[in-house]
């Protein structure tokens, strides 16, 4: 019948199939549209490297915000009991090395006599006050880098020597004394101070003249806990100067126990500190020098490096490329809506057949 047969043609293959498979499309939520009722233009080739460029930078930046991780910042109550607190101190003072005398003393009575644990090394004040990072203490100085706040920062800084620089040798007589060193205290409340030769605590021995006295100081480092040199701390470089003889410099340390911590075995435990500063001229009945007290917080600040599974990140990708592509389509459909708008509006102008103009015809009355 109507020929089919002749030329070995079934009709059923032009009918719908029988069949399971077959079956599953009638449930098909994406309807498809035949090659041969779709074109291809530049401009659509344009607008998908556009969408696919996109999708790359918009991934390349969840990943790279995976890998950095997120910090959070913990404050608890410190648990672990420690009785030790090591300090490290590299400051420079303009007066002669016998004529400095440092003294540490705590909440609990203790006194170490820091002069007979730290160096004391002759130099030159030139050589500190014009350094790369100098700075008074609240102003920035150039070079100065920022303190370390961030996981990733401390754990790139911790490795490599744990020593003290070198001091440097010059020409010409030493007019300053650099006192460097790490002393063992007890975890308490404290001060630890530098005065002039006879002049402080009950000493034996005759005073210092006190047209020499000038404690104007350099600090090159201070710090609580192991000692890390390449970590900042508040009064790292710090520069503070005065033209009298009898002047007291004092500040407070606000110590907080701080963990910085990537994973269970990838931690450091250290200490940062506030500080606030006061410095005044005194009297000659009262004691010029430059005083440190420090207070230890009962909180421990743990700041924790996070980063999510790879489930996750896979979700928000997938979820940022099939925005981009939905949201590019609609836009694409509206910019060709658009432009075929414009084209007929074009076209609708034509103003006639002969030389563009239309010819109006009276009418007969």
């Amino acid at each position: 019948m109507n020929g089919f047969a002749d030329h070995g043609i079934d009709e059923g293959n032009f009918g719908e199939k029988n069949g399971f498979t077959e079956g599953l499309r009638t449930f098909d939520a994406f309807p498809k549209t035949k090659t041969t009722y779709t074109t291809r233009s530049t401009r659509g080739g344009q607008w998908t490297v556009l969408l696919l460029l996109t999708c790359f930078l918009l991934s390349f930046s969840e990943f790279r915000r995976w890998y950095h991780g997120q910090e959070t910042h913990h404050f608890s109550v410190e648990k672990g009991v420690s009785h030790d607190l090591q300090i490290n101190l590299d400051i420079v003072v303009p007066m002669s090395c016998p004529d400095l005398h440092i003294n540490v003393q705590d909440a609990s009575g203790d006194r170490i006599l820091a002069g007979d644990m730290l160096k004391r090394d002759p130099t030159q004040w030139r050589h500190w006050v014009d350094a790369k990072g100098v700075h008074r203490l609240g102003f920035e100085g150039k070079g100065l880098e920022m303190e370390d706040d961030h996981v990733a920062d401390v754990m790139g800084k911790v490795s490599g020597k744990k020593k003290f620089g070198k001091t440097p040798r010059g020409r010409g007589r030493p007019d300053s004394c650099r006192l460097y060193g790490s002393l063992e205290g007890n975890k308490v409340q404290g001060d630890f101070h530098i005065t002039a030769r006879g002049h402080g605590y009950y000493e034996h021995g005759e005073h210092l003249d006190h047209q020499s006295f000038n404690f104007s100081h350099i600090v090159n480092e201070l710090s609580f806990g192991p000692f890390y040199p390449k970590l900042v701390n508040p009064l790292d470089r710090t520069l503070a100067t005065t033209p009298n003889h009898f002047h007291k410099f004092q500040y407070y340390l606000s110590i907080v126990p701080t963990i910085f911590t990537r994973s269970v075995i990838n931690n450091i435990i250290t200490n940062q500190y506030a500080v606030t500063e006061q410095s005044h001229m005194v009297g000659e009945q009262s004691v010029p020098g430059i005083f440190f007290k420090f207070d230890i917080e009962p909180i421990l600040l743990t700041v924790a490096e996070e980063r999510g599974g790879l489930l996750a990140l896979l979700v928000r990708i997938v979820n940022v490329v099939s925005g981009i592509l939905v949201g590019g389509g609609w836009c694409y459909q509206l910019v060709d809506w658009a432009g075929e708008v414009w084209g007929k509006r074009k076209r609708g102008k034509s103003e006639g057949m002969l030389h563009g103009r239309t010819v109006d015809r009276g009418v007969d009355e």
